[in-house]
């Protein structure tokens, strides 16, 4: 066989493995031709072509491996059981930025499973590699990298502990600075994620500086780079008043409000989160949001969405209210009863109209003047169909109907008992059945009392009665 022969044949196996696994790339990316590429035993065929001598071939194996461990966990366990990790961490460290961007992308794929598998990352010495590759000089090599390090850190805190470990946190708040929205946006998410688990994770955090990074990007334009600034801030805030007032001391108010008219839905809630994060600790940091005009933007902004969009500012109306007399007369006075008034009637969820009735009894129970101010808004009726209903959960239930004898007194003193009496029920409806359920949390002569007419009826009697004189 001539010598051209011989360069014949190894043209030819190279063309094969080439098309070959850029086929395969681009099958991974239907799902639908997934199952048919694992019962083809797909990863034992692509694995020896991590290793090929051809740049390119490489490069498209490793890009095939990520599309299928990223489709489920069986795959990506696949990769882990088929000893892929130790030569993709390998790699990283010496090939060039396609290769890394590829083998940071089936580290992405493989980890953001369950906390099992990002564990096998760390434990092939994965970390040290990513984070020295946070300095690469090609952003599209951060972002690759940083994600992977998000979809490592946001199962717990032990591998959060890990990511911080390696050094990953500095990195990552220059990550926020430099002029690539997509690398400030993942960088953001992953001190994110980090801060989530544990007040000391997320003290680590703020240590690195990040606080006034993140609070400079509240104002920034791109919708999702600030949910991920607005999450990051409420995943700090969360844990503790300390962390609540670092966040405060960047001066995020009156800043942050704006982002609850935000056109962004995500945007929104993220913002209402990380005010209710601050409100929940002390009257002061919900005094100073008062102050700001945050109840009021609060409740504008759950008049102008729907849904689990408005949760967090319910919730942060309750925090509020929950604090004190003044506090809560400060959500009455912003109009907070009225709209949540309507999110009772309108929202089909459960856990929603259950949030709502929590927030509603904060603001009722001090006073028979904060009562009343529940009262007049015709909510009563509504949550007194809410608790008789059978589609409603105990959790739901449990926060409508008062339990305690505090909140029972406030209930006539404010004369929600005697609302009750005036309304007109068909006899045996299932609003008379309502109205009875109230009325049997009362004695008998309290419930006469306050029924129309009664005072006719007393009258009467002092006009037939026939004093006995002796």
């Amino acid at each position: 066989m001539s010598q051209k022969h011989v360069l014949q044949v190894f043209e030819q196996y190279q063309k094969a493995r080439t098309q070959f696994v850029q086929t395969v790339a681009e099958l991974a990316t239907r799902p639908k031709n997934i199952e048919t590429l694992q019962n083809a035993g797909v990863m034992s065929l692509l694995r020896p072509l991590l290793l090929d001598v051809v740049p390119t071939i490489q490069q498209t194996a490793v890009l095939a491996l990520g599309r299928l461990a990223n489709y489920n966990d069986d795959l990506a366990e696949a990769v882990v059981k088929g000893d892929i990790l130790p030569q993709l961490v390998y790699s990283l460290a010496e090939q060039n930025r396609f290769y890394k961007k590829a083998a940071a992308f089936v580290l992405r794929a493989v980890g953001k499973h369950s906390p099992q598998l990002a564990q096998a990352i760390v434990d092939c010495g994965a970390l040290d590699t990513l984070v020295i590759c946070l300095e690469d000089f090609d952003p599209g090599v951060k972002e690759a990298v940083a994600w992977a390090l998000g979809n490592i850190a946001r199962h717990n805190a032990e591998l959060s502990q890990a990511v911080v470990d390696a050094g990953a946190v500095p990195l990552l708040i220059l990550c926020i600075q430099e002029p690539e929205i997509a690398l400030k946006r993942i960088a953001a998410s992953v001190l994110s994620d980090i801060s989530e688990h544990s007040p000391e994770l997320a003290q680590t955090v703020v240590d690195a500086g990040a606080i006034a990074h993140l609070a400079r990007m509240i104002l920034n334009p791109n919708a999702k780079l600030k949910r991920q600034v607005l999450s990051a801030l409420g995943q700090i805030a969360k844990h503790s008043v300390d962390l609540a007032e670092m966040v405060v001391e960047a001066e995020i108010f009156p800043v942050v409000l704006t982002c609850l008219k935000d056109k962004d839905e995500y945007v929104k809630k993220n913002a209402s989160t990380l005010i209710r994060e601050i409100a929940k600790h002390t009257p002061e940091l919900s005094q100073l949001i008062v102050n700001t005009g945050g109840v009021a933007a609060i409740i504008d902004c759950i008049g102008s969405c729907k849904g689990s969009i408005r949760l967090p500012g319910i919730m942060m109306l309750g925090y509020v209210a929950a604090h004190s007399e003044n506090l809560a007369m400060a959500v009455i006075i912003s109009k907070g009863v009225p709209q949540l008034s309507v999110c009772l009637s309108e929202e089909p969820e459960d856990h929603i109209k259950a949030a709502t009735a929590w927030a509603l009894g904060q603001i009722g129970r001090h006073t028979p003047e904060h009562a009343r101010a529940v009262a007049v808004t015709n909510t009563l009726p509504v949550l007194l169909s809410l608790y008789m209903s059978a589609d409603s959960s105990e959790d739901l239930q449990v926060k409508v109907l008062p339990h305690d004898s505090k909140a029972r007194r406030l209930f006539v003193t404010s004369g929600g008992l005697k609302k009750v009496q005036e309304i007109k029920a068909e006899p045996g409806s299932l609003l008379q059945e309502y109205i009875n359920s109230i009325n049997n949390c009362y004695p008998e002569e309290i419930v006469r009392y306050y029924s129309p007419g009664y005072s006719d009826t007393l009258l009467q009697r002092v006009d037939s009665y026939q004093p006995i004189i002796n």
